[in-house]
């Protein structure tokens, strides 16, 4: 008996290739993809305000990509002996006011330049659930929403789930904004598999429905816009928990494997997966401790690989190898 239904994600019309600038934005497994399309040399912006959970505060940072809005001194508030932003991640508090801004501003100048000729934005939504502040919070202003909370305290917030119209509007609002600015960018949504067991097992099911049933309706109504499935790879093709880090709510490393593998076999076609493959031994190759580094069998493995890396740069000038090449050359 087959105890096993394989999920097929069906193939992206637009294939992504080297060529192409992505960007990609949402939640943490929005960069465990991005840090695997790294690794295979494609040209990736990912997450410029950080992590981001809701559609909220996606729809917020790309307003300001867009727009190009900076902060200042009265856009951060300070806790813990830090400052920080409502907007964005924690990687991007700081000592100093001065730290912050400068950190901000710069993310938000490129995050501006690169999706203005950006190929394809992958969005990944991992909760309807969106954190209001309350008077008692810094910076309150009646439905504002708090990407991070900054282990700041619960009576900061409130806590509430968007309904299906408010998502709807979020999402199109998304898409007609970077229609706009960028006319010919591409849009693959997907719905983060990590599980919000936090606000509760019906609530977390409550929240994926709602962003499932309205990212359809996005795909439905605009020819630009992709869904690819991370979340039913992981609920309902692995379905185990044996696929989920210690945690048993964010996919383990298999898990993560098996949806980057799909994910490759439907956004690209074959000539970007053979020089997937290339870099992908090259990497390898890198990795390799040999047992005397001034032998002569590791100095002829360094020569082959310096000259794959070149022959691979001449190849396809779009490749960045600097490093590559520099290893192989010491």
């Amino acid at each position: 008996m087959d105890f096993h239904i394989e999920c097929t994600p069906a193939p992206l019309t637009h294939k992504i290739h080297h060529r192409h600038a992505l960007m990609l934005m949402g939640s943490c497994f929005t960069e465990n993809i991005g840090n695997k399309l790294l690794a295979h040399q494609f040209n990736v912006l990912q997450n410029p305000n950080g992590i981001l959970f809701n559609p909220v505060s996606v729809q917020q940072a790309i307003a300001t990509y867009i727009k190009a809005i900076c902060i200042t001194e009265h856009d951060i508030f300070p806790l813990n002996e830090a400052w920080h932003s409502w907007h964005h991640h924690s990687r991007f508090s700081a000592i100093t006011t001065a730290d912050i801004i400068e950190k901000i501003n710069s993310s938000t100048k490129a995050a501006h330049a690169y999706l203005r000729s950006a190929d394809f934005l992958i969005i990944t939504l991992g909760s309807a659930w969106v954190y209001e502040l309350t008077e008692k919070a810094p910076g309150f202003n009646p439905g504002k929403v708090a990407a991070n909370n900054h282990k700041a305290p619960a009576d900061w917030f409130n806590r509430r789930l968007l309904d299906y119209s408010e998502s709807m509007d979020i999402l199109n609002g998304i898409v007609e904004t970077l229609q706009s600015f960028n006319p010919g960018l591409q849009i693959i949504f997907t719905i983060s598999p990590v599980r919000h067991l936090r606000e509760g097992f019906v609530e977390n099911n409550r929240s994926k429905a709602l962003l499932i049933s309205a990212v359809h309706q996005m795909v439905a109504q605009y020819e630009q816009c992709h869904y690819f499935p991370a979340y039913e790879l992981v609920v309902d093709d692995l379905r185990d928990y044996r696929f989920y880090a210690e945690d048993m709510v964010h996919p383990n490393y298999a898990a993560t494997n098996y949806v980057w593998d799909k994910f490759v076999m439907a956004c690209m076609d074959d000539s970007t997966r053979l020089l997937m493959k290339e870099i992908n031994e090259v990497n390898a190759a890198m990795s390799h401790r040999p047992f005397h580094d001034q032998s002569a069998a590791h100095l002829a493995f360094k020569t082959k690989y310096l000259n794959i890396c070149k022959t691979m740069q001449q190849k396809h000038p779009f490749l960045h190898l600097t490093e590559q090449i520099n290893y192989f050359s010491a």
